[in-house]
């Protein structure tokens, strides 16, 4: 391991070094790309350094123990015990930062939650899971933008999209995609059955103009009358856009926006979104029939997570993780169902890689 890390510490001096040079300063892109590359580097340079510093004072503790003085002796066990527990903690932290990093996890995500079967009682938990996503973003300090929504005929969405901004979004969300499968008494229901319904969710990597090359030629756009929310000049001229991409067939549609320009601009971000997400998943189901992976299959249409309001769990079918605080859950409180997500794929990845 050290010697991994001292390569990866000559990589770093490397890189601040190019930092300085005022060709790359001026090339936005590939200072872009080299800063990206200084913050992931660093974190592990300082994890190394104060690994380093450890092994010096396991060293000279042990130095101690066979020449010091009695007293010495005593205070040198003491210290040793505690610093041979740091050294374990800190291998645990460096192993994991030595894991590779996808490159998509830094990104800004699209956030898309689509009603399944169970008609309106689906659109009512699809905006359940809305509220629990926002929540939960507010704590992270995230930044979301509402882009495009269809509201269900007893409330709750049909469809809604969500921009997420923010830091290593998508590397947080990633594991939300696929069915989530809810069991409960809706309201409608007089009988007090338990109905089964789901809804889908998906998180889209952010795509940015360099990510993804998308003609104007290549794209049919169609204009029509804009419904629902807005006022009555939203009736009255064709500020709604549809996009087509030709090559792909990815439809996207916006009418959130005030104007056709707008709307358009907003579709655009959609699109590249949606077509590189495609290729991304291509790559990681190339991957995947490789390593049959535990947690992030690619596969949308796979039930990963129940919520079951009689019992008042959650389940996470992947991990097989049960959690009994339902409550708190659907209020934002994810967090420890992420990282312990986020705790099985870095583990899957460390079997692979040893």
């Amino acid at each position: 391991m050290i010697d991994k890390l001292d390569a990866i510490k000559g990589r770093f001096e490397q890189v601040s070094l190019a930092l300085t040079n005022p060709e790359i300063v001026s090339d936005n892109k590939q200072f872009s790309k080299l800063s990206k590359e200084y913050r992931q580097l660093e974190k592990i340079v300082k994890a190394h350094d104060a690994y380093l510093k450890l092994l010096d004072s396991i060293a000279f503790n042990k130095e101690v123990l066979e020449s010091g003085d009695d007293e010495m002796r005593e205070l040198a066990k003491e210290e040793t015990e505690s610093l041979q527990n740091q050294k374990l903690e800190l291998e645990d932290t460096i192993r994991n930062l030595l894991i590779p990093k996808d490159p998509q996890d830094e990104k800004n995500a699209m956030l898309e939650i689509r009603g399944g079967t169970g008609g309106d009682e689906a659109s009512l938990f699809a905006g359940d899971l809305l509220r629990m996503y926002l929540r939960y973003c507010e704590t992270k300090g995230w930044s979301t933008n509402i882009m495009s929504e269809t509201a269900g005929a007893a409330g709750g969405y049909k469809e809604v999209v969500v921009e997420v901004t923010g830091d290593d979004v998508y590397g947080t969300l990633k594991f939300e995609s696929g069915v989530h499968r809810v069991q409960r008494v809706p309201a409608t229901e007089t009988q007090g059955r338990v109905h089964t319904s789901a809804a889908t969710v998906a998180i889209l990597p952010e795509a940015e103009e360099v990510d993804v090359d998308v003609r104007e030629a290549d794209i049919k756009m169609d204009t029509f009358r804009s419904s629902g929310a807005g006022g009555q000049h939203v009736n009255k001229t064709e500020s709604a856009v549809r996009l087509t991409h030709i090559p792909t067939g990815v439809v996207v549609e916006c009418q959130e926006g005030r104007s056709q320009h707008s709307n358009r601009d907003i579709a655009m971000k959609m699109l590249r979104s949606r077509i590189y997400e495609a290729a991304v998943r291509k790559h990681e189901e190339a991957i995947a029939s490789q390593r049959k992976s535990l947690v992030s299959t690619g596969d949308r249409s796979a039930k990963i997570r129940t919520y079951n309001y009689p019992q008042g769990r959650v389940t996470d079918h992947r991990i097989g993780m049960t959690m009994y605080n339902l409550d708190a859950f659907m209020n934002g409180d994810i967090q420890e169902m992420l990282q312990a997500l986020q705790f099985a794929e870095n583990a899957e990845k460390l079997k692979v890689g040893s």
